[in-house]
C-alpha cells in the first residue's frame, strides 16, 4: 500500500497512476455535487470547488493532458474550464465512449495512459476502458463496484484536486504545489 494525504491506495493502482498522461472527467457529480439549481428565468447555477481548479492547473503544468465529457450542455463548463485552461472540452454527449476514443486517437495516446473519473452508469463504459477508472465517493453503486479508485472525498467537494494530488504524487511534484486556490 501507498500512503497519500487522502489516505492508502494499493501499488497496482498508484503503477497506473504514474502512466497517466490524460485525466478525463465528468462534470455533473464530479466537479459538481450534482445538484442544479434553476432560476425563474432560465439561469442555471452549478458551484465548483476551487480547490479542483488549482489541481487541474498543477497537473497540467506537469504535462498532463485534461478533458471534459459531460452529457448536458452549459455556458457554465465552457466558462470555467476555458478558465482553468482546459482544452479537450466535450459537451452535450450522450456516448462518452466514442469521443473518449476519438480523443485517444486524436491525442496518440492509449486507454492505459488515461484516467478518467465519474459518477453515474453513462460513466461505466470509459472507466472501465481506462487505465484507471475512477469513481467519486458518493457515485452511484454500480459505479463504486466497477472503478479501480474511489476518492475519499464526494464530488463537487475536492474530489478532482485528490486525483490530481495522486498524480502530482507519482511525479514526485505534491509538496510543490502549495499555494492559493484557483
Amino acid at each position: 500500500m501507498i500512503n497519500t494525504p487522502y489516505g492508502k491506495i494499493s501499488q497496482e493502482n498508484f503503477q497506473r497512476a504514474q502512466k497517466i498522461k490524460l485525466f478525463v472527467c465528468d462534470v455533473d457529480g464530479v466537479f459538481s455535487d450534482g445538484r442544479i439549481y434553476l432560476g425563474n428565468h432560465g439561469e442555471e447555477l452549478k458551484a465548483f470547488h476551487t480547490k479542483d481548479g488549482f489541481g487541474l492547473k498543477a497537473i497540467m503544468q506537469q504535462g498532463i493532458e485534461v478533458a471534459i465529457i459531460t452529457g448536458r450542455q452549459s455556458n457554465i463548463v465552457s466558462d470555467r474550464m476555458n478558465a482553468l485552461g482546459v482544452k479537450h472540452i466535450f459537451q452535450g454527449k450522450d456516448d462518452k465512449l466514442s469521443v473518449y476514443n476519438e480523443l485517444l486517437s486524436q491525442l496518440n495516446l492509449t486507454a492505459e495512459q488515461t484516467a478518467y473519473i465519474g459518477d453515474d452508469v453513462v460513466d461505466l463504459p470509459v472507466i472501465q476502458l481506462a487505465g484507471l477508472g475512477i469513481a467519486v465517493n458518493d457515485a452511484h453503486p454500480l459505479v463504486l463496484q466497477k472503478a479501480d479508485l474511489i476518492t475519499t472525498v464526494k464530488g463537487g467537494f475536492g474530489a478532482v484536486r485528490e486525483i490530481c494530488d495522486l498524480f502530482l504524487q507519482c511525479h514526485g511534484q505534491l509538496d510543490m504545489t502549495q499555494g492559493k486556490s484557483e
